[in-house]
């Protein structure tokens, strides 16, 4: 009875991925066709350009990429770290727990 519940177990998981895989693979546009959001009537109006230009006076950073990360996308920026800490710190427990059981 075990041996079917986990062969049913990993017949759904991986149906479960292939549908992912398909749903993703089927809903992406074309390679190396990126969409431009314009705010105006014209591609220069384009938001990528806008922040192109106007990024480093805006948030007062030294360059265009420390200006996205930091200034536009802090917040984003505080949780990717945030996830990442406590990714590291729920590793080193692990390793802890196992270190103290043998």
């Amino acid at each position: 009875m075990a041996k079917i519940q986990q062969a049913l177990a990993l017949a759904m998981v991986l149906t479960t991925g292939a549908l992912l895989i398909l749903a993703v693979t089927l809903t992406m546009p074309a390679f190396g066709s990126f969409p431009q959001r314009q705010i105006g009537e014209s591609a220069e109006d384009a938001i990528g350009q806008q922040i192109l230009e106007n990024a480093p006076e805006q948030t007062g950073a030294a360059n265009v990429v420390t200006s996205v990360v930091w200034g536009y996308r802090g917040y984003d920026t505080l949780g990717e770290a945030t996830v990442l800490f406590t990714a590291v710190v729920g590793v080193v427990m692990l390793f802890r727990v196992a270190r103290r059981s043998e």
